[in-house]
C-alpha cells in the first residue's frame, strides 16, 4: 500500500513539473509606438514597452530585459543584439491635421506657408527619418522644415500635438491617424514619394525565453495576427 502511494505521488509530481515547463513565459516586447493598439490584440498575455524605436533600441543596448524587439527600422541585428529581424507589416505616411484644419491646409505643399505649424518625430526616430526621406524625395525639404515647431520621440507624440491643437499639421503613419480619426482627418502624401515603410521583428540575443519569444514572433506573422494587423490599417508584409 505504502509502495503504492510513493508511486502516485511520483507520478503525481512528474505531471506536475511536466504541466509547468508546459507553460509558457510572460514576455517583454519592446515595440514602436506605432504598434500599440495591435499588438495587444495579437497577443494580450505578454509585458508591452512601447516608444520611439531609437529609445527602445538603446534600452536594449544598456542591457534591458527585452525578449522581442519589433521596429519600423531595427538596427540591433547589425549588432548581434538580436536574430535577423522578420518583415511582418508594412505602414504609409500621411499628414495628420486637426478635424477643424485651422490652417486649412489641403496638401503637403501647403505646409510651405508661412505660419504653419508643423510637427515631426525627431531624426534618429523611424517617422522622423522617413518624414525627410520624403521631403527630400519631393524636394520640399528647404521650403517645409523652417515652420517644424518642434521634433517628438515617437509617432504618438506628434499625433497628440496635431489632436490637441497645438500644431497646424504632422506626419504620422496611417494607422495612427487611424487610431484618432475622431480628432484628426488625414492628407494624403503621393505614393510617389512614400519611403518604403517596413517593420521588422526579431528575438532579442539576452532573452532566456528564445522558444517562447520565436512563437510569438510565429503569432505576429501568423494568418490571425495578420488579420488583425490588416484591421488596424496596416498593410500586408511582403515575404
Amino acid at each position: 500500500m505504502r509502495r503504492a502511494l510513493l508511486i502516485v505521488v511520483a507520478v503525481a509530481a512528474v505531471t506536475a513539473g511536466s504541466a509547468a515547463s508546459a507553460q509558457k513565459a510572460q514576455l517583454t516586447i519592446y515595440a514602436a509606438a506605432s504598434l500599440t493598439n495591435v499588438f495587444p490584440q495579437i497577443d494580450k498575455g505578454q509585458r508591452y514597452s512601447f516608444g520611439g524605436s531609437n529609445t527602445l533600441a538603446a534600452q536594449i543596448q544598456q542591457g534591458a530585459p527585452a525578449d522581442v524587439f519589433a521596429s519600423a527600422n531595427a538596427g540591433l541585428y547589425a549588432k548581434k543584439l538580436c536574430s535577423k529581424p522578420v518583415v511582418f507589416t508594412r505602414n504609409t505616411l500621411v499628414i495628420a491635421v486637426p478635424k477643424a484644419n485651422p490652417a486649412k491646409l489641403r496638401s503637403v505643399y501647403d505646409l510651405a506657408h508661412k505660419g504653419v505649424k508643423l510637427v515631426i518625430a525627431g531624426p534618429g526616430v523611424p517617422v522622423g527619418s522617413y518624414t525627410l526621406q520624403m521631403l527630400k524625395n519631393m524636394n520640399l525639404s528647404a521650403k517645409v522644415l523652417p515652420n517644424v515647431v518642434s521634433r517628438e520621440t515617437d509617432v504618438r507624440e506628434v499625433l497628440a500635438k496635431v489632436a490637441l491643437g497645438e500644431a497646424d499639421a504632422g506626419f504620422v503613419y496611417a494607422t495612427d491617424a487611424k487610431v484618432d480619426a475622431g480628432k484628426v482627418k488625414v492628407l494624403k502624401v503621393p505614393a510617389w514619394a512614400q519611403p518604403k515603410v517596413q517593420y521588422g521583428i526579431c528575438v532579442v540575443s539576452s532573452s532566456t525565453h528564445k522558444a517562447d519569444a520565436r512563437k510569438f514572433v510565429n503569432k505576429v506573422i501568423s494568418k490571425t495576427g495578420q488579420a488583425k494587423l490588416r484591421a488596424a490599417g496596416f498593410l500586408p508584409r511582403k515575404k
